[in-house]
């Protein structure tokens, strides 16, 4: 398989894995069990640290290779020179 990321900083590209990483993040909140005794351990300050834990995971997810979409999103955006 041809790895079609680019080799230097695109528009494109960001756009690209910036949606991969808000689908993936959204994937990780709706399969969220919600348990208050889970995580930092409750308190009123776990539900906004919570989404930024959410959304950080997205990202490294994302960062690390993600789950193609990033690539599928950037090639039908016309990314690469094909």
């Amino acid at each position: 398989m041809h790895d079609i990321r680019p080799a230097a900083p695109d528009p494109l590209w960001r756009a690209a894995q910036a949606l991969e990483a808000g689908f993936l993040s959204e994937l990780l909140r709706l399969s969220d069990p919600g348990t208050p005794d889970a995580g930092f351990g409750g308190g009123p300050g776990e539900a906004q640290f919570r989404s930024f834990l959410i959304e950080a995971q997205g990202e490294r997810i994302t960062a690390a290779g993600g789950i193609g979409l990033a690539r599928k999103l950037y090639a039908a955006m016309g990314g690469p020179d094909r």
